[in-house]
């Protein structure tokens, strides 16, 4: 299969890139409409990946002082791709995110058909709208991936756990969260088959940002510190909102696919930390 990468610059859609070999990336702006479909009528590919968006440097703070560029990538530019691939039958796969619920749905996490709840920042707010309005559309063949907290076992700056570690405080909460060498082995089991429809693309289980920590300093930095955040406290170190939440993975399961549960794969992603950590003490 032929991938083209929209947001080849960015974390993900590097990613995509090494993931999938043949694949072409393209730095486009996806919300100009000329340049989408020339690309998409130049490389004629198989399936698009939407890996673009704001997601704010050096976070969703960020997207409150910058509104409409948030919207115009987060939301103009993937209704651009529903026009674009919808007139020429091209399936597409659109990263979305989990960053629209707060809470756990009383112990049974949030389904994909449960309303987002959440709308304490103005990135999770676009991020909702777009994922609302292609709702009506995943039929038409549209894969639409929810992703929470990403993170791998590089010292990638994107990854969560490289976040974490430059915090004094960290918030203690129990979240979903994706490990990306999963999520990417997922993508390919779904887009092989064609599947269409909202994911939430979470390992199983959910784990909190401090317990990260606190393993983190078992295993990679002994002498790493850092305290703890209270829920409470969060609008002490943050201007927008954070969504906490746990998502269901019962859809995904149902498919036939399956991430591991997510202490499994924190702890994997910390010792590939650790043994990097190692080479760089020596």
């Amino acid at each position: 299969m032929k991938f083209l990468v929209f947001g080849a610059q960015g974390y993900f859609g590097q990613q995509f890139l090494e993931r999938f070999p043949g694949s072409v990336g393209s730095t486009v702006d996806i919300a100009n409409m000329a340049d989408v479909a020339r690309e998409l009528d130049t490389h004629q590919p198989d399936v698009v990946i939407n890996a673009a968006g704001k997601t704010g440097r050096p976070n969703i703070d960020w997207c409150e002082d910058h509104k409409l560029e948030t919207i115009h990538s987060n939301v103009t530019g993937p209704l651009v791709l529903l026009k674009e691939c919808g007139n020429r039958g091209i399936y597409w796969v659109h990263l979305g995110s989990g960053c629209i619920y707060s809470g756990d749905n009383d112990g049974r996490g949030f389904t994909e058909e449960d309303p987002p709840n959440f709308a304490g920042s103005f990135y999770s707010r676009t991020k909702a709208w777009i994922d609302r309005m292609l709702s009506e559309f995943t039929e038409q063949g549209i894969l639409v991936l929810r992703l929470r907290m990403p993170f791998d076992g590089t010292p990638a700056q994107r990854s969560l756990i490289t976040k974490l570690a430059k915090y004094g405080r960290v918030l203690d909460a129990q979240n979903s969260m994706t490990y990306l060498p999963d999520f990417f082995d997922a993508v390919t089991l779904l887009t092989e088959k064609r599947t269409t429809g909202i994911f939430n693309m979470v390992n199983e289980g959910s784990i909190s940002p401090y317990r990260i920590m606190e393993l983190y300093r078992q295993i990679v930095d002994p002498a790493h510190e850092f305290a703890r955040l209270a829920l409470d406290d969060l609008p002490e170190v943050a201007k927008a909102g954070r969504s906490t939440c746990v998502l269901s993975t019962a859809k995904l399961r149902a498919t036939g696919v399956h991430m591991r549960p997510v202490d499994d794969a924190v702890q994997e992603a910390l010792q590939n930390l650790s043994k990097k950590h190692e080479k760089n003490v020596k």
